[in-house]
């Protein structure tokens, strides 16, 4: 759109100071006749801009001008590329690089100054990027998208609103109205498979508010008191943080929790192998135990 270039040109110069038609032209992707006449639009609006010719020639603000630099200062500008490169990180277009580039200006002022790089990617980002790409066009396009989805208590193909694209608890979701359970729910992303944007289209419902808190499906309810080896201290920190542990007299360190499901805490359990061992409740020590002599026997019948 015209105003996006035109304050896309201002910013430019507040940062740059000068520059040439045919770098605005390149940079916005048009012909140096419409950057001419975008040059005379802003003059028109009351902004001085001088035009030179030669060696060091360019577009530049007049001297002694002044613009409110609330419009996009060096500050807020680093905090709008910040989110623009995590954005990018996982993004399967080139979209969020052209935006960067267009409000970008010199590397001292976006590199130098911007101690901040956020990555959202990860060794999935070959299979999610698309999945974004295709979402995202449902939304805007307000039509149902169908899937097969991927859970502990099965396998299923699922039909919903697509209202957001939400990354928490360390994973990417789509938030939407499930048709199959009359509700808002979250489906993570790498469960997801076989996505497709269906013909049908959907009349925006009235959202909730959405707060991730809300948005947990299962209570955390299982008590768990665990005593684990020193050796496991960094991955205890590293997931739970510094006080998640007390040291015991023994030297152990003894952790409390609550968890929402009893196979995600006993994959999480199994994952220290013999670093840690169940104290609480005597119940999930017996469970644990009969998870443990079904695996051993697989191996065991396997010699």
């Amino acid at each position: 759109m015209k105003i996006d270039r035109l304050i896309g040109i201002l910013t430019i110069l507040l940062q740059q100071k000068k520059v040439t038609a045919p770098y605005l032209a390149e940079m916005f992707e048009v012909s140096r006749r419409t950057i001419n006449r975008d040059i005379e639009d802003i003059c028109k609006a009351g902004i001085p801009l001088t035009t030179t010719q030669g060696t060091n020639g360019g577009i530049a603000i007049m001297d002694g001008y002044t613009i409110d630099k609330t419009l996009l200062s060096s500050a807020e500008l680093q905090s709008i590329l910040a989110g623009l490169k995590s954005l990018d990180s996982v993004s399967g277009t080139n979209r969020y690089r052209q935006l960067m580039d267009k409000l970008a200006v010199s590397q001292t002022t976006t590199s130098a100054d911007n101690h901040l790089v956020i990555d959202l990617s990860s060794h999935y980002k070959t299979s999610l990027a698309p999945k974004f790409e295709v979402i995202k066009a449902a939304i805007d396009q307000n039509r149902l998208i169908s899937f097969d989805y991927y859970a502990p208590n099965g396998e299923s193909n699922r039909r919903i609103e697509p209202y957001l694209i939400v990354y928490q608890w360390s994973s990417w979701y789509i938030w939407g109205y499930c048709l199959k359970r009359s509700d808002f729910r979250h489906f993570k992303l790498n469960r997801l498979w076989h996505l497709q944007v269906l013909d049908e289209t959907y009349k925006p419902r009235d959202l909730p508010e959405y707060n991730s808190q809300e948005q947990l499906v299962m209570p955390s309810s299982i008590y768990l008191v665990a005593e684990f080896e020193p050796a496991m201290k960094w991955r205890l920190i590293d997931e739970y943080g510094i006080d998640c542990f007390k040291i015991t007299k023994e030297g152990k360190l003894r952790f409390e929790f609550y968890f929402s499901s009893q196979e995600n805490l006993f994959s999480w359990i199994l994952s220290f192998g013999a670093g840690v061992e169940i104290i609480e409740p005597k119940e999930l020590r017996k469970e644990l135990l009969t998870v443990v002599e079904k695996i051993s026997e697989k191996y065991v019948k396997a010699k």
